[in-house]
């Protein structure tokens, strides 16, 4: 890895309305860890805007966390797949129009279409991943920076995978695409090292989640815990604690 790897502090819980009056953005809300740190952020006090490409599933998220009796979150559909620079735009518009400010943005949505020898690896399926994982998480960034740099402190956080798993056979476009990414937060942290936008990668431990599963077909995924913990995790990233860790990975494996 190129990041230099940082630990959560020992026993760190968010702190009660640690983000009271920020707005977050969460793509891929309705996937596991998405929905954990939508239900986290709410729980610390931020406004959040959820977004993904199935509607109905974020309605489902929507319904889930009011009746939770979490802060209603803000429905925004965005498809990462086929969303277009105006698309983005138009989101950071919208962002500025109802609530004129973006404190943080969690990039959650990933494309992985399984274990894959490059011998058969579909072009299609490897330009997805390359786009949802790391051109659609650039051209959205980009588009909501103009906020992002207005706020008082502001966050970008993009979530990694296992470097020692991604440099292994059949990989593919998925283990490329998460090297990209981390290359990508490493100049992003360069350019605005300077500005109250701070960039962040998130490495987590191994989690209960669908990816998981696809990856580890076989697997007793529940031995491994919810998405939870590394949800709290974000919160630490995204409140101004965070600031610690900027331009670094916050490694959550139990060793590294």
């Amino acid at each position: 890895m190129t990041l230099p790897l940082v630990r959560l502090p020992q026993d760190w819980t968010p702190p009660a309305g640690s983000l009271t009056d920020r707005v977050v953005l969460v793509t891929g809300a309705y996937g596991g860890l998405g929905a954990a740190v939508a239900r986290a952020a709410a729980r610390a006090g931020a406004t959040v805007v959820i977004t993904g490409r199935r509607k109905r599933q974020l309605e489902q998220l929507y319904d889930g966390m009011v009746s939770e009796g979490l802060p209603e979150p803000v429905i925004h559909p965005l498809d990462m797949e086929a969303a277009t620079p105006r698309d983005y735009e138009a989101l950071a518009d919208g962002l500025e129009r109802d609530f004129g400010r973006l404190d943080g943005i969690v990039h959650a949505a990933a494309s992985f279409n399984g274990l894959t020898p490059l011998s058969v690896h579909k072009p299609d399926d490897w330009l997805r991943a390359l786009h949802v994982n790391v051109s659609a998480p650039f051209a959205l960034t980009q588009a909501c920076m103009p906020l992002l740099a207005r706020a008082p402190d502001s966050a970008a956080v993009f979530v990694l995978d296992d470097p020692e798993l991604m440099q292994r056979a059949h990989w593919g476009g998925y283990a490329v695409s998460k090297a990209a990414l981390e290359r990508f937060v490493e100049i992003l942290h360069q350019e605005t090292e300077k500005t109250p936008l701070r960039a962040h990668a998130l490495l987590p431990a191994p989690m209960r989640t669908t990816l998981r599963r696809a990856a580890y077909f076989g697997e007793d995924t529940t031995i491994h815990p919810v998405p939870d913990a590394t949800a709290e995790a974000v919160i630490y990233l995204l409140g101004g604690q965070g600031a610690a860790a900027r331009g670094a990975t916050l490694d959550l494996r139990v060793s590294a």
